[in-house]
């Protein structure tokens, strides 16, 4: 990859992090995910007005994808609510290539490389390690991880979904500009008819932070496209490069939330980020 290419994918997954940082430091989760989602909302009206709109072939996917980000975060508003950051993060952003990897060999037929057969156990051990840092998690931490799992399964969900349709938009930026737009409006919007008068003293508490938070995902999200068009035989390095946001929100939980991080979690984020490597980058070589 050139240079500018790595910096940009760089720059992006430490946008990725702060914005999840952003998100699990509101006091007040809903209200701060009403806000990201407004954010988010904000730099996509300009795409959906002025890039081409996408080809109909593209709707059923835009639609797919938008309920599968509905629910991814719903999901990553109850882990933020629940766990801890340094512990969450990892394991939503890790299950999703582990899962995607394992459905590719055994449900569609494609045999995994020895290299990506290493991944797959290297992110298995790091995510065990990370759900273990701090002994066998009791009943009152099991909601947090469950919801973390279910977070990443959302994110395999709509990384498929996405990759597909967009190769039927015939636009990059028409595509991400309209899949922004229409799934930044649930949750505000079930935040309204929910909350109704009290969400706005809510959303005024809960500060421009996580308005900011929303701007940052979207930033984020299309620096790693322009990366992905600007470089397209260097997709799986790119996807590799881009989960080092991992071991950054792992320092962020420790030294921005005070989490308990020790080497047991420094080693199982590294085992994470090395297993996606070998999956996305060395397998696929």
């Amino acid at each position: 990859m050139s240079v500018t290419v790595v910096v940009v994918v760089l720059l992006a997954a430490v946008l990725h992090a702060t914005w999840n940082a952003l998100a699990h430091s509101t006091d007040d989760t809903l209200a701060g995910f009403v806000l990201l989602n407004l954010g988010s909302l904000a730099c996509a009206l300009p795409l959906v007005v002025f890039a081409p709109p996408p080809d109909p072939a593209a709707w059923p996917f835009i639609a797919a994808s938008v309920c599968l980000q509905s629910a991814y975060q719903v999901f990553l508003l109850q882990a933020y609510r629940l766990g801890e950051f340094g512990q969450v993060y990892p394991l939503a952003r890790g299950t999703s290539p582990w899962v995607v990897a394992i459905l590719s060999a055994t449900v569609l037929g494609h045999p995994l490389p020895p290299a990506q057969w290493a991944g797959v156990l290297a992110l298995s051990l790091g995510l065990v390690v990370l759900t273990l840092a701090h002994g066998v998690p009791g009943r009152g931490h099991l909601p947090a991880l469950a919801a973390a799992f279910a977070t990443g399964l959302m994110i395999a969900a709509y990384t498929v979904v996405d990759g597909t349709g967009v190769r039927h938009a015939d636009t990059v930026l028409g595509y991400i500009g309209w899949e922004f737009m229409l799934q930044a409006l649930p949750l505000p919007l079930y935040a309204l008819a929910r909350h109704r008068r009290a969400l706005p003293p809510r959303l005024r508490a809960a500060g421009v932070r996580a308005l900011a938070g929303g701007a940052l995902s979207a930033i984020a999200y299309g620096l790693v496209v322009w990366a992905q068009n600007r470089e397209p035989a260097n997709l799986p390095a790119i996807a590799a490069l881009r989960e080092t946001s991992i071991v950054l929100a792992a320092v962020i939980g420790t030294v921005v939330f005070h989490e308990r991080f020790g080497r047991v979690r420094l080693v199982a984020s590294g085992l994470v980020v090395a297993g996606i490597v070998l999956l996305e980058l060395v397998g696929r070589a």
